[in-house]
């Protein structure tokens, strides 16, 4: 596939994608049922996306440093602890894994 053609492709289904939200009636948008779906998207989209890079390499599922310092965010993050510290929790914990192994 030429480079200049995906390109394309990707520029006109992206605009789609613009034009499709824009043309979706106001009373939809309205509804409970959306409402609460468009915030919990997100949320669900980056949990996927921080699954998705902590637990594999190509086609293989791979526990490693980043799943150890995922869990001890998960642990700081239900200690209640401040993000600034979930993150350095993480960071150390993958970091002395990384040293260790």
């Amino acid at each position: 596939m030429n480079i200049w053609l995906a390109i394309a492709l990707t520029a006109v289904g992206c605009y789609a994608v613009k034009l499709i939200g824009l043309l979706v009636p106001a009373g939809v948008l309205e509804r409970p049922l959306v409402q609460r779906l468009a915030a919990l998207l997100p949320v669900a989209l980056l949990a996927a996306l921080t699954a998705q890079q902590t637990f594999a390499e190509g086609q293989h599922l791979v526990l490693d440093a980043k799943a150890a310092g995922l869990a001890a965010a998960g642990v700081a993050f239900l200690l209640r602890a401040p993000f600034l510290v979930i993150i350095g929790a993480a960071v150390l914990v993958t970091a002395g894994v990384r040293a260790l192994g």
